[in-house]
């Protein structure tokens, strides 16, 4: 592991990752264990991607913790899945707060229980003045639910007068987004081997390098990560530029 780090760039690290962690219930399967136990085991990748990270340079991670069609799973893994969270930011906190680490939150907030929306926010104050890496958790999100409360945010402003429908462009679009002053990811992996991108930041990742890793997330750990970043760094990044322009 320690040659894979060593191979990795410094100078050409990705500011930005967001991580699709896919994986948890298949890979508890396999081992005949009930969907839970797959997610309790992926909270052991969060920590391994997340000091991965920090050592690397990387400033913002964001993971895709909890998508709004995940509400549709079965209530009482739902209702674990909630449990997981708190038990583990109340069980994380110090190291967090040690390493630097700064709790983010995008999505649809308003919607999760009571008790999870309160430590989750009470983490966000505790650890807003950090400043070595940003860890932001994508929870009741999608990007269709992002880009329809952005168009309604924006039409409410066109509708008050205090916005003219010419100077919509880009950056209007991203001031009205969940990750507004967040740059955008640089490399997004996704795991288990599947290769779509399930409503994940689509705004964002336009010019994002794609990472499938076969790996399940709950076995997903600092080589694999180092691994992804390996190949992040054997891409040409052109940005509809050719090769001749980015490399003279």
């Amino acid at each position: 592991m320690e040659a894979l780090k060593a191979s990795i760039d410094p100078q050409r690290v990705p500011g930005h990752v967001a991580v699709i962690m896919d994986g948890n219930g298949r890979w508890a399967k396999e081992k005949g264990e009930e969907r839970i136990f797959g997610h309790s085991n992926g909270v052991r990748s969060v920590r391994e991607t997340l000091t991965g990270c920090t050592e690397l340079g990387v400033k913002y991670l964001t993971l895709y913790a909890f998508s709004t069609e995940n509400w549709n799973r079965p209530q009482e893994e739902v209702n674990a899945l909630m449990d997981l969270l708190v038990r583990t930011l109340a069980s994380e906190m110090e190291e967090l707060m040690a390493n630097g680490v700064r709790i983010n939150a995008i999505g649809d907030l308003d919607s999760l229980p009571t008790g999870c929306r309160e430590t989750l926010f009470q983490a966000m104050r505790t650890s807003q003045g950090n400043t070595r890496i940003t860890l932001t958790l994508a929870l009741s999100y999608s990007s269709r639910w992002e880009m329809v409360r952005m168009v309604q945010h924006i039409a409410n402003e066109v509708k008050d007068g205090r916005l003219a429908p010419e100077a919509i462009d880009e950056s209007v679009v991203e001031r009205h987004l969940a990750t507004r002053g967040l740059p955008d990811p640089e490399l997004l992996i996704r795991t288990s081997g599947e290769q779509r991108i399930s409503n994940f930041l689509l705004w964002q990742i336009a010019y994002a390098e794609l990472y499938f890793s076969p790996v399940m997330w709950p076995d997903f750990d600092k080589a694999a990560l180092y691994t992804a970043v390996l190949n992040y760094q054997q891409r040409e990044r052109r940005f509809g530029l050719i090769s001749e322009q980015v490399n003279p």
